[in-house]
């Protein structure tokens, strides 16, 4: 396998219109609509005098006294005598129901005092956030600013899974608090799956009752988890599975299921083959009694009723269903499980409530009003809202799925366009190339690539089976070699093959990870006869259309996150996440947005009270009780977890890919994105771009010192019973040799070689379920010619 330079690329974006140079230094996340900044900065010496006019209530007091204890915290203030008054203006204490009017505000600050006003108390709750970020900018002044803000989306979520892992409920009011910070406004509960039943019912209390693990919430904890989120400006939506994602009922009631059984408790991860049975009347009792339990326990007019990922397997071996399904004059399963939702839907429109569920469930039947929650990407999402179905993204935001901060800030809700030529011009020269790439786990990764033209008119695309054409980035095609980058749904893609004697071969970085790619030119303007691939069609959403997508929510799922990981998973890139749903679309700026993140990672943790950093400390203590921290941190910062879902794919072959799989291993110590590494390679990058420039050379150089130090004391340590630390340490170790050597190969002038790639190859696989990440920036040096 053959692993080239893959050069870091920071994209150029707009940012938010401002009227002065320093509103770019302001770390405000997510950016507001609109920032001008004045010199009449505000001296805050003590915890302000707030006055309140307009519509007060006990949810706009209890949000300022939480804001006055935030920010004494966070700016070390007290309750002196103050210079300062916060005014706060509400119009009204009731919010319209996912309105982004509800949620503006106007935040003023100069030297006579600051100024809020917003429409309700949630908009003032989001302007009293906005003004944290800027107090903590600087702890002794605020910077004179004028924002005008409110959402572009008025359904900013976040799905949390306590099924695979259950969290308690201080941990939930923990990402309560985050989700707060970040002005997401929706919590969406999964509460039900193949390996439990969260939910206390007393209609059937064998669902909660049956959990192998024995965690449950009982109905005063599920309350008690709404008022504090309804406190803060957060709807709960509660995702109740049916009739797929099933094992747990089945266990607990198996004559509601569509094969006779028996059932044992399920830890596996994946899709299971429990299904309800659509022809027993029992089935639609237990879904409304069910239900009228989750209408009168979650206030919030929406019920998320999964329907995904249902295999018909049980539905078309039951001759009782079979039957049913003809009696009704149902073609086929999807035809049956769409009558299946129908009945649901009718329940929930008598409890006055409005169903959401995952993308199986659109179909030409599917009543109208039923929100489609996309995971299988803007295809899905446009054919739903073309169907005329409101709808929610939550493709590119999978948090759970490690992955870089930029991927998540670069996602484009709908549907794009192809603005490039996709057929050659006369006499232009163009080659298409079939591919193939296997994963460890389901299908292989398969499609087409074309590339037309030369010079200034090179192009390409890329159609992967069965998904819509998309437009290559970064697109270099030059003695023999293309690379190019896309984003896909498994995160970025960056690929580097070879095209020599009419063969593809070479790699697919996704994430950080590599899958092996191979397979052969199919078409071109050497080959007679041959034709452009045709693409699969894209449903491009027309501008009255557009208000049918409501926003969008990052999902959290948690076969590989528990207590001890899961603000690890979650923040910071959560703030991230709710940038693209909260900013303008043109809010962009790859390089503002990780300045930014940066500073607001460490406002989360010191202000909010977010765990990330404290969960990496802790699970490396655990792990290595008898190493310096300052050693392990300085080595983990060039690791980083394998991207996408390649750790579930490494578990499903060397592990049992259940909830009996460790979750205390080196890898779950580790953030998705290294800074340090982020940075290494924007330095390497400008400095082989500047060579003379001393200073990037330096720094350069002072941080593979860094890295190779802290392998040699762990190397020292000679810890037992620490193979994974050992070998990652060793690798590091290489790495870093090599990259000092280059560094001075290349600051003397002195042209490049072929050698250690073997050891660059070896750290840029996957070993440990981790991908030792500065050797990128190592790759990138040493094939600098």
């Amino acid at each position: 396998m053959k692993i080239k330079t893959l050069l870091f690329a920071v994209a150029c974006g707009g940012l938010a219109a401002f009227s002065h140079a320093d509103s770019s230094t302001l770390a405000l996340m997510p950016w507001p609509s609109s920032v001008q900044t004045s010199e009449q900065s505000l001296p805050l010496k003590a915890l302000p005098n707030i006055r309140v006019t307009g519509a007060d209530s006990e949810t706009l007091q209890q949000a300022i006294a939480r804001f006055k204890t935030q920010l004494a915290k966070q700016n070390n203030l007290t309750a002196g005598e103050a210079e300062q008054t916060l005014h706060i203006e509400v119009a009204s204490k009731h919010s319209a129901l996912l309105q982004t009017d509800a949620e503006a505000y106007q935040l003023t600050v100069n030297a006579d005092g600051i100024e809020l006003t917003a429409a309700t108390t949630m908009g003032a709750q989001r302007g009293m956030q906005t003004l944290l970020q800027l107090a903590a900018s600087n702890n002794s002044t605020l910077p004179g600013v004028t924002i005008k803000d409110s959402p572009r989306f008025a359904w900013r979520g976040l799905l949390l899974d306590s099924v695979r892992h259950f969290f308690s409920v201080d941990t939930i009011k923990r990402q309560l608090d985050g989700m707060a910070a970040a002005k997401l406004n929706v919590f969406h509960w999964h509460l039900t799956d193949d390996q439990g039943w969260r939910l206390e019912s007393k209609a059937y209390p064998k669902l909660h009752q049956s959990n192998q693990d024995g965690h449950y919430y009982t109905q005063a904890q599920i309350k008690d988890v709404i008022a504090y989120a309804a406190a803060r400006g957060i709807y709960v939506l509660p995702e109740i599975d049916m009739p797929g994602h099933a094992s747990a009922i089945a266990v607990a009631y198996p004559e509601l299921m569509s094969a006779p059984g028996p059932y044992q408790h399920e830890d596996r991860w994946g899709v299971h083959k429990p299904l309800l049975n659509p022809a027993n009347p029992e089935v639609y009792t237990f879904a409304q009694k069910i239900l009228a339990e989750v209408a009168e326990l979650f206030p919030f007019p929406y019920v998320h009723i999964g329907g995904d990922e249902v295999d018909p397997e049980h539905w078309e071996s039951n001759e009782q269903i079979q039957a049913f399904r003809q009696q009704h004059k149902l073609a086929d399963s999807h035809a049956l499980h769409a009558y299946f939702n129908q009945r649901l839907a009718e329940i929930l429109t008598e409890l006055d409530r409005k169903m959401i569920g995952w993308d199986e469930v659109l179909h030409p039947d599917l009543p109208q009003g039923t929100v489609v929650q996309s995971w299988q990407g803007p295809d899905a999402l446009g054919r739903a809202i073309n169907m005329g179905y409101p709808a929610l993204l939550s493709t590119g935001f999978y948090l759970d799925q490690p992955q870089y901060a930029s991927y998540h800030h670069r996602v484009r809700l709908l549907p794009e366009p192809i603005r490039i030529a996709t057929t050659p011009g006369n006499d232009e020269p163009w080659s298409s190339w079939e591919f193939t790439a296997p994963r460890k786990r389901g299908s292989a990764i398969s499609g087409s690539i074309t590339v037309l033209g030369e010079g200034d008119s090179l192009r390409g695309f890329i159609d992967f089976k069965n998904k819509s054409r998309q437009v290559l980035r970064d697109l270099s095609y030059a003695n023999h070699t293309l690379s190019f980058a896309v984003d896909t749904w498994m995160g970025p893609v960056n690929a580097t093959l070879d095209t020599r004697a009419d063969t593809l071969s070479g790699v697919f970085v996704t994430g950080n990870a590599p899958y092996e790619v191979t397979g052969s030119k199919s078409a071109g303007h050497t080959m007679e006869n041959s034709s452009v691939p045709t693409p699969v069609g894209k449903d491009l959403v027309s501008p009255d259309k557009e208000n049918l997508l409501l926003g969008g929510e990052a999902a959290l799922w948690t076969e590989i996150i528990d207590e001890n990981s899961i603000d690890l998973r979650l923040w910071p890139r959560g703030f991230v996440v709710a940038e693209r749903l909260w900013s303008k679309a043109d809010v962009r700026d790859q390089d503002s947005m990780y300045q930014r993140l940066d500073k607001i990672s460490e406002w989360a943790a010191d202000s909010v009270g977010l765990q990330h950093f404290a969960e990496q400390k802790a699970a490396l203590q655990k792990l290595y009780p008898t190493l310096s921290q300052d050693n392990l941190l300085s080595l983990s910062s060039a690791m980083e977890p394998a991207h996408y879902y390649h750790r579930h794919h490494e578990k499903s072959v060397n592990e049992t890919y259940s909830r009996r799989d460790p979750l205390n291993r080196f890898v779950d110590s580790l953030p998705s994105e290294s800074i340090a590494v982020r940075q290494f390679r924007q330095n390497i990058n400008a400095w082989l771009h500047q060579p003379e420039n001393k200073a990037l050379q330096q720094s350069i150089t002072a941080q593979l010192q860094s890295w190779r130090r802290a392998a040699q004391k762990i190397q020292s340590a000679k810890l037992e019973n620490a193979y994974e630390l050992n070998q990652l340490s060793d690798n590091l170790l290489a790495v870093s040799e090599i990259g000092l050597q280059e560094v001075e190969r290349i600051a003397e002038g002195k042209p490049a070689h072929a050698s250690k790639q073997q050891q660059l190859e070896q750290a840029l696989s996957i070993q440990h379920e981790v991908i030792l990440a500065a050797a990128f920036g190592v790759q990138t040096l040493r094939n600098f010619p």
